[in-house]
């Protein structure tokens, strides 16, 4: 399978990161019941972003209970030499990577060895980076989705930047219409509509979801404000 087969008409993608680990199989379970299709799992190594967050082994814990549930993983590797992760988070189930622009100096090898693996490829633009200067490499490299941080990555529950609005607008006049245009950080009901008008297809919350008391509730209001 791949993106285009996994995306409804939108996904929203509920971060992992925020989550509470010690329900995190009980969260998983409950959010795959509300209808939830893609899970975004975070991965920083303390030198990309100032935290070290998840890795494989958490990945592992709870890839089969989303597989078997028809759920895939897109992994979001905040790290330097993605390349030297790619084999290690498809073999915990992985099903995408999305590695940055701002550490993928041949972005086309990466690319391409992460295409070995058998995963879909996402590339990641933090906000200092020019929308102009990275959509020629995303499309001559082949990736799948090009994804919008509208924070700084590195940590959950930050405001989202308005300056991204425009950034997905761009993106979406000058990406082929192929290549899906996903945002992550600060979503919520208050700007999730506006994001879905200019092009955005993928939403990933993080503290919108979890930080609800009800996060299947959350999603599903989500869910609604970009049907």
């Amino acid at each position: 399978m791949n993106w285009r087969e996994w995306v409804r008409d939108v996904e929203v993608e509920p971060s992992l990161y925020a989550a509470d680990f010690s329900r995190l199989g009980e969260q998983v379970e409950t959010l795959l019941g509300a209808g939830v299709r893609i899970f975004h799992f975070d991965v920083g190594d303390g030198h990309f972003i100032p935290p070290i967050t998840t890795g494989p082994i958490v990945l592992e814990a709870i890839a089969s209970l989303i597989h078997e549930a028809g759920g895939v993983l897109d992994c979001h590797l905040m790290v330097d030499a993605p390349e030297r992760h790619l084999a290690q988070f498809r073999e915990a189930g992985a099903d995408s990577v999305t590695v940055h622009f701002e550490a993928c100096p041949d972005l086309p090898a990466v690319v391409g060895l992460a295409r070995e693996q058998g995963l879909q490829v996402g590339l990641a633009l933090n906000p200092e980076t020019s929308i102009e200067a990275a959509v020629g490499p995303a499309v001559e490299a082949g990736v799948d989705v090009v994804l919008c941080m509208s924070v700084h990555p590195g940590y959950s529950g930050q405001e989202f930047i308005l300056e991204s609005l425009e950034r997905v607008r761009t993106l979406r006049e000058l990406l082929p219409e192929e290549l899906l245009v996903q945002v992550d950080g600060g979503i919520g009901p208050g700007n999730a509509a506006e994001l879905r008008a200019v092009g955005a297809r993928l939403f990933v919350a993080a503290t919108a979801i979890f930080g609800h008391e009800d996060p299947a509730k959350a999603y599903r209001g989500l869910v609604r404000a970009v049907a």
